[in-house]
């Protein structure tokens, strides 16, 4: 589907006349770039906003900036470590009341290889298995909201690696920080995929994104820079990079909208090689047999850790 909105557009065109006064809004990784952006925009629009981060001092920092900035903001700071699942089964256990809004932001990208407590890929783990403990955990204030949205902050970079799951964390191949990076951005889509069916008579639609390319923490891994050249006129502001995630976090333009791929504003074109541009979604990444498979042993890893 196409929207009046495109490459240039910012988070804050997205939702000028919207008013999400009455909704609530839980964005990850809020403390810096794309996320403190995404939740300075949904709060001034009027939705009452939860910062989920780790660092709780960088959180409440932007949350500072966000009501300064706009008068009666809602804004709250919660801790969340998305490589715990003890953080995120607290946090979830936490949470009270209808969610109607879920932004799956934070990430971390092409980073030297490591593990967490549970032995996986840390790419894998604080992507996708973090996400994915923290929406399934938050299913039930989801599904009470009514129309409820999850939105997934994926990347061009999907398109690096499928999920391999006969070795998903890289214990028999040799360690590529940039597949691991595919791979966890691909799961990011196919959760999308796989909730969209699952959830959707809850009322609950979920949507995947590219938000651009736009230089924040994220690249502190790679010095500044993605798997690859882009070139200077591709790149983008904050504020241009966090409109594709508002647009789906609450635009009444993608209301009822579930199981796609989005970047610039609109639905990606669906691709069978990969193509150069920044835009397209590989075709493995919305493949709904791959998107079950990948629900099914989630839930196997995440009930291995809490047993």
């Amino acid at each position: 589907m196409s929207t009046p909105f495109g490459f240039s557009s910012t988070a804050a065109d997205i939702v000028a006349g919207v008013d999400l006064s009455g909704r609530r809004a839980i964005v990850t990784g809020a403390s810096s770039g794309l996320g403190a952006e995404t939740a300075r925009v949904l709060a001034g629009a009027g939705a009452a906003v939860t910062l989920a981060v780790r660092d709780t001092g960088a959180g409440e920092r932007v949350a500072k900036e966000i009501v300064a900035g706009a008068a009666g903001a809602e804004v709250s700071v919660a801790r969340l470590d998305l490589a715990d699942p003890a953080s995120v089964a607290a946090f979830t256990g936490a949470w009270q009341g209808p969610l109607h809004v879920l932004v799956n932001n934070a990430g971390v990208m092409a980073c030297p290889e490591s593990r967490t407590s549970h032995g996986w890929e840390t790419q894998f783990a604080v992507n996708h298995l973090g996400h994915f403990a923290l929406a399934t955990g938050l299913h039930r204030a989801l599904a009470q909201a009514g129309g409820a949205r999850i939105v997934s902050v994926s990347s061009s970079g999907h398109q690096l690696s499928p999920v391999v799951f006969d070795d998903v964390h890289f214990e028999f191949r040799r360690y590529d920080p940039w597949l691991a990076y595919g791979q966890s951005k691909t799961a990011n889509v196919l959760f999308a995929a796989g909730a969209a069916r699952r959830w959707a008579g809850d009322g609950i639609t979920t949507n995947a994104l590219m938000p651009g390319a736009i230089y924040t923490n994220l690249q502190r891994h790679t010095g500044g820079g993605g798997s690859g050249r882009v070139s200077a006129d591709l790149i983008k502001t904050v504020e241009q990079g966090a409109a594709t995630s508002v647009l789906l976090a609450a635009s009444p333009l993608v209301e009822g909208v579930s199981g796609r791929y989005f970047a610039d504003c609109r639905e990606a074109v669906t691709v069978d090689r990969r193509t150069g541009s920044l835009n397209d979604v590989a075709r493995y990444a919305l493949d709904q047999v791959a998107a079950d498979r990948l629900w099914s042993l989630s839930e196997e890893l995440l009930a291995g850790a809490t047993a």
